[in-house]
């Protein structure tokens, strides 16, 4: 038996803007979508908030070799709070422009710089309050 953990974040309502902004800024590919309004059996009544229906029920995509699961949820309520995602690049360069877009709309909690583990190191919390840290590896011991 083959295990997988894979993310899985909801949006509240601003998933179509989120994918559109992880393939713009991280080079994202969007495998599906499918909105509730797709779904092969009915929504449950009284389970999604007014207005939701043609919202995301299931999406997923890749960056990289790794994959997200994301969705609208069934309301305008999220909370991205006590996780933060790696991102982790070969090269400075890739991660000061992953970095870089990520904070477009968003607050950089702490600049790209040097550490003791990694050559090139940052947090940023983007638009969605999905909070990264982006990095190139150090040197294995």
């Amino acid at each position: 038996m083959t295990t997988a953990l894979t993310p899985y974040l909801f949006f509240a309502g601003r998933c179509d803007e989120a994918l559109a902004f992880y393939e713009q800024a991280l080079g994202a590919t969007i495998e599906m979508v499918m909105r509730y309004s797709e779904s092969p059996d009915p929504v449950p009544e009284g389970m999604l908030q007014a207005g939701f229906e043609n919202k995301v029920m299931h999406a997923s995509f890749t960056v990289g070799g790794a994959r997200m699961m994301v969705s609208d949820g069934c309301d305008d309520r999220a909370n991205f709070d006590g996780f933060q995602l790696a991102l982790t690049f070969g090269t400075e360069a890739e991660a000061t422009q992953a970095f870089n877009a990520l904070s477009e709309g968003g607050t950089v909690k702490m600049p790209l710089t040097k550490t003791f583990w990694s050559p090139c190191f940052g947090m940023v919390t983007d638009r969605f309050q999905v909070d990264w840290m982006v990095m190139v590896p150090g040197e294995q011991p």
